[in-house]
């Protein structure tokens, strides 16, 4: 699937931080909508932004997105469009009072998974994380590598007989 193939659920997905997934274990995941500026959402369709930066955090009540830079879209004003603005992530209030609570646990932050188009809208699947040790990424590679070893044994095996 490319990766801008909508899913059967209508979702187009634009983007997936899979370094992510490597640097820390996903605790809870949530979506959130982000306000946007012009220009911007046509960059992103276009797939001109870079989502590996971007950390989320709670100032004053609002869930601010940093780092994700958005790269300006050639065919609009260039006086309204700065590629690395924080933009504010849309969740209710309740969602902001929780999250802030399980933000403010040591080791605990939020990083942007996804970002994707639901119904014409952007959107993005945030997740609370916790950092990975450095012991804790070699054993996931180990896994992984000898998951992929057994899937390979078992391939070749079946296609013998």
């Amino acid at each position: 699937m490319s990766p801008a193939e909508k899913t059967p659920t209508g979702i187009k997905v634009v983007a997936t931080n899979r370094r992510a997934f490597h640097d820390y274990h996903i605790l809870d995941r949530i979506e959130a909508g982000i306000e946007l500026r012009g220009a911007e959402v046509k960059s992103i369709r276009d797939g001109h932004f870079s989502l590996n930066e971007a950390y989320a955090l709670i100032d004053r009540g609002e869930v601010i997105l940093r780092g994700l830079h958005v790269i300006p879209y050639k065919h609009a004003r260039a006086d309204d469009q700065e590629s690395a603005r924080p933009k504010r992530l849309l969740l209710h209030h309740q969602e902001i009072d929780r999250l802030f609570g399980q933000t403010t646990i040591k080791g605990h932050t939020l990083i942007p998974l996804r970002l994707y188009f639901k119904r014409g809208m952007a959107k993005i699947e945030l997740a609370l994380c916790k950092g990975k040790q450095a012991e804790d990424k070699r054993e996931a590679l180990r896994r992984k590598t000898a998951d992929r070893e057994a899937e390979r044994a078992i391939a070749s095996h079946t296609r013998r007989g």
